[in-house]
């Protein structure tokens, strides 16, 4: 599912009447003026009451939690940023300002706003998690095609785009962009290294990168099983970061000290791990799109468990760990948001109705 949609992406972007594919430039910088920023308002608050299925959904993407206990997401399918609150079943949704813009990546910035990619539109948001104004910053490369987004050790949002690594400041909004060596490397998944490193996938080319955010030089290394496509990354507490292989054995390690990879198969080949994150348990959990499970692997042992989604064809896809010490995820097929427990692996569904 997330290959086709960076294949449609990239083909939105290059089959244009009036663009083609570019690559950014190494260390390009501008800033993004007051006149470029746009506004929204908060749409009507919707609320959870019959658990019936609508006849569309939203393409519940990418989470993200706040301070507040409260989980953001991006709704592909219809520009918007949602917010729900686990305390009251509340959901809140806030309309992109750029039309068709397909929000895709969400975290918490250091600024205390939610941060997030615009794929279609070649832009970065940003939203306050107060007002639910919502700000756009242009990246200066067309065709950019920004997908993940992280915060860094610097105290800047970095994110992936097709062809290269940017970053934005939540201080003055100047992006500058990198470029990565490996041509078309189909960046996706990014994550702050232990190393003060940030670290990402390349999902076109069977690679891991990383970037220093202190010189802009990039580093990439080669996963040894052909053709796994990388996906999600995250640092885990034995001090590596794991990643996600949607066509290979299942889930990677990568130490950043020599680059050694090593791979676990989980029980089914066809899974389509996804997205992957820290548990506060020791464990990294992640989701499993195909088989419609969360699974977790020990960092010690490489032991790796799997729970399956209550509603079928669920098509979990993010995984955080909330600040409720649960583990929250989307539900991409079926316009939900599930919750697991670390300790009883019990899942519970929220349904988002339209």
């Amino acid at each position: 599912m997330k290959k086709l949609f960076i294949l449609f992406i990239t083909m939105f972007l290059c089959v244009s009447a009036t663009a083609s594919c570019t690559t950014p430039p190494n260390n390009t910088s501008s800033t993004a003026t007051l006149a470029n920023m746009a506004t929204a308002s908060t749409s009507a608050l919707i609320q959870i009451v019959t658990p019936t299925t609508p006849p569309g959904g939203p393409f519940t993407w990418a989470i993200a939690a706040s301070p507040d206990g409260n989980l953001w997401f991006t709704e592909m399918d219809t520009n918007n940023i949602g917010e729900f609150s686990p305390a009251t079943g509340k959901i809140t949704e806030y309309n992109v300002p750029t039309a068709i813009a397909y929000p895709h990546g969400i975290v918490l910035g250091p600024d205390g706003h939610i941060w997030f990619t615009e794929p279609t539109s070649d832009k970065i948001g940003r939203i306050s998690p107060t007002t639910g104004s919502i700000t756009d910053y242009s990246i200066p490369t067309a065709n950019a095609g920004p997908f993940g987004i992280a915060a860094g050790p610097d105290g800047n949002l970095w994110f992936t785009e097709i062809n290269g690594i940017g970053k934005i400041s939540p201080v003055t909004g100047t992006i500058t962009e990198y470029n990565i060596p490996t041509a078309d490397a189909g960046a996706y998944g990014i994550t702050d290294g232990p190393d003060g490193n940030l670290w990402f996938t390349e999902s076109y080319v069977n690679q891991i990168g990383k970037i220093s955010p202190v010189t802009g030089a990039i580093t990439e290394y080669p996963i040894p099983i052909a053709n796994t496509e990388p996906n999600g990354i995250t640092a885990g507490p034995d001090g590596n970061l794991w990643f996600t292989e949607i066509n290979g054995t299942g889930i990677g390690k990568i130490s950043p000290m020599t680059g050694a990879v090593a791979e676990y198969s989980v029980s089914i080949g066809n899974a389509g791990p996804d997205s992957i994150t820290a548990g506060s348990d020791g464990n990294l959990w992640f989701t499993q799109f195909q088989e419609n499970q969360i699974g977790k692997i020990s960092p010690t042992t490489g032991e790796i468990t799997e729970y399956n989604v209550p509603t079928a064809d669920a098509g979990p896809f993010s995984i955080i760990m909330g600040p409720d010490d649960n583990l929250w995820f989307t539900e991409l097929n079926q316009n939900k948001i599930g919750k697991i427990s670390l300790t009883s692996g019990i899942i519970t569904e929220y349904l988002l109705n339209n």
